[in-house]
């Protein structure tokens, strides 16, 4: 059983998360606020970017004094510092609250929210579900301490790893339901990234609104269907270094973050997935399971991009998601 503030942190936690896709680069909040005797009386949660930040949004339904007294629940420690809307420290001490609960300390040097409500004589509490809590802005947290977006490899393989015969054949690994799956994905990100080779080698439309190819050589096609919808940054030897004779991956993440990339969704063959594993540009899998056996050596994996002699070296996975769709498996890995 949860105790009292981590069923309601779990509730801001649900709230949070309404704001998915639209909040960034800010992260994503929800707050809960309970009066004097501990009755829930408002909730809130920071809905986009530039709106009112999920305490503010709570407080802000409430008369200037049906808070007093009470406590506010809120995920991520309250903002001290204008930005685009006023420090929701500023709120929550004009309301008069008592107490407030906290799931983990905002990353970002300009917030120093616990200490500001401390001294305006307010009880906090820090750390209550400060896992879950770190897990749910993952995506905030990689773009605040380093300057790069979240990276997530989507891939579908047979059951015994492989992603397309010899030939190139691989269509269809997957279920009509799994592909459907990956369209709905797709949205939840700001950027598709994916090779020249795949390009050449599936001509595939790949709608979003941005996407990135990696085309050392110039490659591709000006005919490629790819090109035909949505704004699209091409990375090649002449705008991106090199590493080892082939594109500087990171580098071009670098790029991407500076055009307001936050969250990138890779798309590719083995030979790019397992590069970017190696060098550890990864941040989570989502694997898509079809219950066939290709059962040929000379099959291609899905990732290809090193060369192990030992299953210590291997990268490891933390599944956090299991799902049937169709009749394939999907599973979300954070990369350990």
């Amino acid at each position: 059983m949860f105790n009292q503030d981590e069923k309601y942190m779990k509730e801001c936690f649900k709230l949070a998360l309404k704001g998915k896709g639209k909040t960034a680069p800010n992260p994503l909040v929800g707050c809960v606020v309970l009066d004097k005797n501990g009755n829930v009386i408002s909730k809130g949660y920071h809905h986009k970017y530039g709106k009112n930040h999920a305490e503010r949004d709570a407080l802000l339904k409430l008369k200037n004094n049906e808070a007093e007294g009470g406590t506010l629940y809120v995920n991520l420690e309250p903002c001290s510092h204008y930005g685009k809307t006023p420090p929701c420290t500023d709120l929550i001490i004009e309301r008069k609250i008592k107490k407030v609960v906290i799931g983990m300390k905002d990353i970002n040097p300009k917030v120093n929210g616990i200490e500001k409500l401390k001294q305006a004589g307010i009880e906090v509490v820090t750390g209550i579900l400060e896992d879950e809590a770190e897990f749910l802005n993952r995506v905030f947290i990689k773009n605040m301490t380093k300057k790069l977006p979240y990276v997530v490899l989507k891939t579908a393989a047979t059951m015994d790893g492989k992603i397309a015969t010899s030939s190139g054949d691989s269509k269809w690994i997957t279920s009509d339901e799994a592909r459907a799956e990956v369209y709905n994905m797709r949205k939840e990100f700001d950027c598709i990234l994916t090779s020249s080779n795949t390009v050449i080698a599936d001509n595939p439309t790949m709608e979003h609104r941005f996407k990135c190819i990696l085309d050392t050589n110039g490659r591709i096609s000006k005919t490629s269907k790819i090109l035909k919808q949505g704004e699209v940054y091409i990375a090649t030897k002449d705008n991106t270094p090199l590493k080892n004779g082939r594109l500087d991956v990171k580098s071009v993440l670098r790029e991407l973050y500076k055009k307001g990339i936050y969250t990138v969704f890779v798309e590719c063959g083995g030979t790019l997935a397992g590069s970017m594993l190696k060098d550890s540009l990864i941040d989570e899998v989502y694997q898509f399971i079809a219950p066939k056996i290709l059962n040929d050596n000379s099959g291609k994996s899905c990732f290809d991009g090193d060369t192990i002699s030992k299953i210590s070296k291997s990268k490891n996975l933390n599944i956090y998601s299991v799902d049937k769709i169709g009749r394939d498996v999907l599973l979300k890995c954070k990369v350990l």
